[in-house]
């Protein structure tokens, strides 16, 4: 066994309190609203979401709720409210969404990760990790992806490490 993991399991509860150390890059997440579910995504370029809010307005109560989640994990300024949209109803349902995680499932993302030495590159696939962390290379697990994991819990599928204790002994 490798006791080193034991120093990068406490240091990714730090991590975990301190979510201002990730930078989301992009996502994308099922979003399970009260009538559907739908696909919430962040690029670069923007934010798309598949409900008929987001196709009028721009802005969706979903993705309002993704902004309070997420926001020191997000680094750009929240949507505008526009024009002809019913905010007293977008935000009362988006305060309500924020408050019920469960909601979210995230299919994949990308995401930096500021650590205490280094800024790494973290990405999540339908329950596959990546790390360019040098200890998740040759344990495919560390801090970085650890912290993500107690982030987003409930959100994303878990890492195994009894599996990876399993294959390092």
């Amino acid at each position: 066994m490798d006791y080193s993991l034991i120093g990068k399991i406490q240091k990714a509860k730090q991590y975990a309190e301190e979510p201002e150390r990730v930078t989301f890059v992009s996502f994308e997440v099922e979003f399970r609203g009260d009538n559907d579910t739908y696909t919430v995504t962040l690029s670069p370029e923007g934010w798309q979401c598949t409900s008929i809010g987001f196709r009028r307005y721009g802005i969706s109560p979903q993705i309002m709720a993704m902004e309070r989640l997420f926001a020191p994990m997000l680094k750009r300024e929240p949507l505008h409210y526009a024009d002809g949209q019913n905010v007293v109803s977008d935000v009362d349902k988006a305060t309500r969404y924020s408050k019920e995680p469960e909601r979210v499932r995230f299919l994949a993302f990308e995401a930096d990760f500021e650590g205490d030495h280094n800024t790494y590159h973290i990405s999540y696939n339908d329950g596959k990790w990546e790390c360019d962390n040098p200890y998740f290379q040759t344990h495919h697990i560390c801090s970085h992806t650890m912290a993500m994991e107690r982030i987003l819990q409930g959100m994303v599928k878990p890492v195994s490490l009894a599996h990876n204790i399993a294959e390092e002994s």
